[in-house]
């Protein structure tokens, strides 16, 4: 959805295919901005919870992103006790390949990631 001037009630459907056979879709709506500096969005579907964005400028642009979410498909959370260090891996590979492939969206230089 459009949302407001500032981006505010604007809706994303996002599917995010793994490295694991599994994929996950959720919707993100923005309930949060101020520029330059915050975008905050609320994830409902097969990940629920808050995503938070904030960005700091010095000599480099720095983005952080806070992820605080739990899954609710049946079968993830079932198997989590046991496969949460594969689950926790398949989760870094995915946010490392979203954040190179920003920068070379945004002909960038990545500098960092964790």
């Amino acid at each position: 959805g459009a949302g407001s001037g500032s981006g505010v009630g604007s809706v994303y459907r996002h599917r995010w295919k793994s490295v694991l056979p599994y994929t996950v879709g959720f919707e993100m709506t923005t309930t949060r901005v101020e520029l330059p500096t915050l975008i905050e969005g609320e994830a409902v579907g097969e990940l629920s919870g808050t995503g938070r964005w904030r960005f700091f400028r010095g000599d480099a642009t720095v983005v952080t992103y806070e992820w605080i979410v739990r899954t609710t498909k049946p079968w993830m959370n079932a198997l989590a006790p046991v496969a949460r260090p594969f689950f926790e891996w398949n989760h870094d590979v995915v946010m490392r390949r979203g954040g190179e492939g920003l920068a070379r969206h945004l002909a960038a230089r990545l500098l960092a990631r964790n």
